[in-house]
């Protein structure tokens, strides 16, 4: 079992940073694929980055560039870094963690980009 937990949410004006985390309870942190999604109102959930075991990244093209996802397995959180905010990045902010058949999603965390 695999508890996470997010967190580093704001209110931030366009342009600005945040850096999101998500800290993994339960062993074999480094065996999970961890991914960060989003949901705006309104909305489906959607994909916004990815880590593999090996460290290998994808993004959704409408944060590359911008978003930058890193894990430390040593403390077991995944981190989303992200730069040059936009009013369409506002949604809540899930880590999900998968080593098939098994999946964990956390609570979410709320990002709010306004002026």
């Amino acid at each position: 079992q695999v508890q996470l937990v997010e967190s580093g949410g704001g209110l931030v004006q366009p342009g600005g940073s945040l850096r999101l985390s998500c800290a993994a309870s339960g062993r074999f942190f480094g065996s999970y694929h961890m991914s960060w999604y989003r949901q705006a109102p309104g909305k489906q959930r959607e994909l916004v980055a990815s880590i593999t075991t090996f460290g290998a990244t994808t993004y959704d093209g409408s944060v590359e560039g911008r978003f930058t996802i890193s894990r430390d397995n040593a403390k077991n959180t995944v981190y989303l870094q992200m730069n040059s905010l936009e009013a369409e990045d506002t949604a809540l902010y899930y880590c999900r963690a998968q080593r098939s058949p098994q999946i964990y999603w956390g609570q979410g965390t709320q990002v709010t980009v306004s002026s």
